[in-house]
């Protein structure tokens, strides 16, 4: 070797040395968790030692929100980084089979393109396009046609329910005959369990299998979401376990069994040496239905008060983040897209507009929390509702009313300020206007009427 090959050769060590290596990433998604159904959240009767513990060891938000009060908003914005509503049709929880529940989704539904197109890219492409290792276990909810699925949308392997509220043992939905819709990558498969099991025997079946590339593995349980049943509870003679809508005991059992996979999921980590290198967050999806535990705040699953849409979220990333740190920077779902590109050192597409904000300095400790102004719409039937937090001050409207509250001083919204709001509330409401303009989905130009 030559000495100008000897000190090329040593300067490449040096670089490779330097380079930090990207991390891995687990996102951990519940379905329906109210906002106190976690021990660390003040929830009394369900343990959750698992979840609390990816706070223990990193950050655990205290105004943290899902972008929308159902399942199918939010799962766009979390993989899309933007709000749901450019993607069109995505404004509530895609019905059974696929219907649309609102005009626009209808339309969509007719034309065969109620889903999320492949055109709105996703977390996972863009890891992948990165050197990730990619995988979806669990609830999609997200299309039920094949262009919609989870293998188009950069995920190198999926095994789940396509859509949002099968029977856990049976895993057929509601009001398709007794159609599954179990898939693993594009086949429809037959395994018996119990569903949050067998999504977390899958992640860790996968995780065995990673060498040498960074991974991304999401985790969307439909735990705790409706039909209510226990998970020990399983009847040879019926197949399945009795629907027990509204028992809290039970519910209480499924939360706690979803918590037993999630620390599965974490030993893993542990057991292949990947627990230091690996981002993990656990959040919900929206506030908790009439079985979750929201209080004190005011309202449920479905509604923008901030019980609908106001969640749990850890996340933990050992020697980056400090342990045992509470913010109260306010975080919307579509802010982790941009947040875990930048921990990857990733970025999205050149032209692609992301509306989430990359939290990593805040949540590093680089930076102070800071305000911000956010949007929520959601939509079915001819429901309307509508919401805009501009730093402490929050304007709702829907059901035939509004209504203005300061967070700060009034977190549960029990004093409506509008009547004497002066000026404020008129500037929210302008604000609001603004934002649906500049949200209107490209692909929904025909239905407006509008020259495409």
């Amino acid at each position: 070797m030559t000495r100008r090959e000897w000190l090329g050769a040593g300067s490449a060590l040096v670089l490779n040395a330097a380079a930090p290596r990207r991390p891995n990433i687990v996102l951990l998604l519940a379905d329906d968790l109210g906002s106190g159904d976690l021990s660390s959240y003040g929830c009394p009767d369900i343990r959750t030692p698992h979840a609390d513990s990816i706070g223990a060891g990193g950050v655990r938000f205290t105004q943290f929100y899902s972008n929308g009060p159902e399942c199918s908003p939010t799962r766009t914005a979390l993989l899309t980084g933007r709000y749901q509503q450019r993607a069109g049709g995505m404004e509530c929880a895609l019905g059974v089979g696929g219907v649309g529940r609102y005009d626009e989704a209808i339309w969509l539904q007719k034309q065969g393109e109620l889903g999320l197109p492949v055109s709105e890219t996703s977390l996972a492409a863009m890891l992948k396009a990165r050197g990730y290792d990619t995988a979806c276990f669990g609830k999609w909810h997200l299309g039920y046609r094949d262009k919609f699925w989870p293998n188009r949308h950069g995920f190198d392997e999926y095994f789940g329910i396509l859509g949002g509220n099968a029977d856990y043992f049976t895993h057929k939905e509601e009001g398709e005959n007794g159609v599954a819709f179990l898939y693993h990558n594009t086949e429809r498969v037959t395994r018996p369990g119990y569903t949050t099991d067998l999504f977390v025997e899958e992640s860790i079946r996968w995780l065995k299998g990673r060498s040498r590339n960074p991974f991304f593995l999401y985790l969307p349980f439909n735990a705790p979401h409706a039909p209510i049943q226990d998970p020990d509870g399983f009847d040879p003679k019926t197949g399945t376990a009795p629907v027990r809508q509204g028992h809290r005991p039970i519910y209480a059992k499924m939360v706690e069994r979803m918590d037993r996979g999630v620390g599965a999921v974490l030993a893993q980590l542990g057991a292949m040496g990947a627990a230091d290198n690996t981002i993990v967050l656990f959040l919900s999806d929206n506030g908790g239905d009439a079985n979750g535990r929201n209080e004190p705040l005011r309202g449920k699953k479905s509604s923008l008060w901030e019980g609908g849409i106001r969640v749990p979220c850890l996340v933990r990333w050992p020697g980056v983040l400090p342990a045992g740190k509470t913010t109260r920077q306010v975080g919307l779902t579509m802010d982790l897209l941009p947040t875990l590109l930048a921990a990857a050192g990733a970025k999205a597409p050149i032209g692609r507009k992301l509306d989430g904000a990359d939290l990593l300095p805040v949540l590093k400790g680089q930076k102070p929390a800071f305000s911000r102004t956010v949007f929520w719409r959601f939509k079915r039937g001819d429901r309307v509702r509508k919401a805009v937090r501009d730093g402490d001050l929050k304007y709702v409207a829907g059901d035939g009313k509004e209504e203005l509250h300061n967070l700060a001083q009034d977190e549960r919204e029990q004093k409506d300020l509008l009547a004497g709001s002066g000026a404020d509330a008129g500037r929210l409401k302008a604000k609001l206007a603004a934002w649906e303009r500049d949200v209107m989905a490209p692909r929904l130009k025909p239905f407006r009427g509008e020259p495409g």
